[in-house]
């Protein structure tokens, strides 16, 4: 039989740009823009810069650069910190069944490479697309399960999608895909203990994703060998993180409809810099405040009705939640989330800040802010989002999110995602630049050097 990595290997290995539809293209361009604009944003937050000195401090000068500060390292050093640094603000997108933030490891990889020998842009745009697609699919074997054991799919999931960019744009056969599968799969890792402690590890997924995959591809060219049954094997990725015999494993999300179904149509851009599962509840919220012009001082209890698998990853521990012990602890908690947001009313690029965490009013109203398990609400694939809010008065209010604001029932605007990318790359670069960079990740197909973007990103 031929194995899941086999015939993944069999679709990349014909891949070229005129099999993207169009649509497709348009979103990986603007996933681009959306992941650069992020990165440079992650390079001004303390993380950012303790990935920084890191990455410098253990990797020579090479041909790949650092976005933002410019500074030379080698090609995997350079994806590793750029995509660790754009998810410093956990604002980048999601997959909504898999939940792997599948881009940020994606662009990292790729513009990291593009550095590194002659790359078109036609050439990146199809590598981040099938990267991305690959990513998504094998993340959905089995969703909703890795988060619930403390293991976080996009270390996991995306080291594959990086894996099979790499091995396209370093031209691989088959044989060598196959084989990068097969080796990624030792490097595949990712543990949410810091969701504890609120400390900062699983901001490096994306770029140990990122760093992962490059590192397969080169050794599979080289001639290093990996084992082909790596996701159904006896010993494989499933087999050995699912332990659960009775654990539900669907092998066939992985190629079913390759090339014609698109799931990566399926992932949603982030308005908002929180865990992906909170976005609705929040639009809901803020909706019923602008509506009813809820002061906050009046309500006695918010409840959210929510889907059983995001409790233990944005609900419980209750007391942990309520008390962020840093932003990274904030942004998956969705009682402070939804307190800080009715608070002042928006939740944007410089939320979670230490004055709002240590804020008592907004401390109070995270303590009235309740949920529930609701077995009526969707599995992964749709985050839907319901707050109850009950004032001192006696009066409630109700606001409902069927479909998360960034996904494909409810997308963002061209001019919210651009909007989005200018904040933040603002962070680092003049306006003039930012413009540049919109016009060339636009036109990025008819460009001969997608190297161009990296030297647009440096300030």
């Amino acid at each position: 039989m031929t194995s899941y990595s086999e015939q993944l290997s069999d679709w990349v290995s014909g891949l070229s740009f005129r099999d993207i539809p169009a649509d497709v293209a348009e979103s990986t361009r603007l996933r681009i823009l959306d992941v650069i604009g992020l990165a440079l944003a992650g390079t001004a937050t303390d993380f950012g810069e303790s990935v920084r000195r890191a990455t410098i401090a253990m990797n020579p000068a090479g041909p790949s650069h650092i976005l933002g500060t410019g500074e030379s390292t080698s090609v995997a050093a350079a994806a590793f910190v750029n995509g660790a640094m754009s998810q410093a603000l956990e604002y980048d997108d999601t997959h909504n069944e898999s939940i792997v933030h599948m881009s940020s490891p994606s662009v990292a990889a790729a513009l990291a490479l593009s550095e590194s020998r002659p790359i078109t842009g036609k050439q990146m745009i199809t590598a981040i697309a099938l990267g991305s697609e690959i990513s998504c699919r094998v993340g959905s074997v089995a969703p909703g399960q890795f988060h619930s054991r403390g293991f976080h799919p996009t270390g996991l999931f995306a080291t594959f999608g990086s894996a099979y960019l790499a091995g396209y744009l370093l031209g691989l056969d088959r044989e060598q895909f196959t084989n990068a599968a097969g080796i990624a799969g030792s490097f595949a890792s990712g543990i949410l203990e810091c969701w504890v402690d609120g400390t900062q590890s699983k901001f490096l997924h994306p770029g140990w994703a990122a760093q992962s995959g490059i590192a397969a591809a080169f050794l599979a060219g080289a001639g290093t060998t990996g084992p082909r049954a790596v996701f159904e094997g006896r010993f494989g990725l499933l087999a050995s993180h699912l332990q659960d015999p009775n654990a539900a494993r669907n092998f066939a999300r992985i190629t079913d409809g390759l090339g014609k179904k698109w799931d990566s149509r399926k992932a949603s851009l982030k308005p908002y810099p929180a865990a992906h599962v909170i976005h609705p509840y929040i639009d809901a919220l803020l909706k019923l405040r602008s509506l009813h012009t809820i002061d906050p001082n009046d309500v006695q209890e918010i409840v959210c009705p929510v889907a059983g698998y995001i409790v233990p990853i944005v609900c419980e521990p209750v007391n942990e939640k309520r008390r962020p012990k840093s932003d990274s602890h904030g942004r998956v908690s969705l009682q402070y989330t939804l307190a800080e947001a009715l608070f002042y009313g928006r939740l944007g690029k410089d939320a979670y800040q230490r004055t709002a965490r240590e804020n008592r009013s907004i401390l109070d109203l995270a303590d009235r802010i309740t949920y529930k398990v609701d077995p009526t609400f969707p599995p992964p694939g749709q985050f839907k989002g319901l707050v109850k809010v009950f004032l001192k008065n006696g009066a409630s209010l109700e606001g409902i999110e069927e479909n998360n604001r960034g996904s494909a029932e409810n997308p963002m605007t061209r001019e919210e995602i651009l909007a989005k990318f200018e904040e933040n790359a603002a962070t680092i670069l003049a306006p003039s630049a930012t413009r540049a960079l919109i016009e060339a990740v636009s036109s990025l197909e008819t460009s001969n050097d997608a190297s161009e973007l990296v030297r647009l990103s440096i300030r």
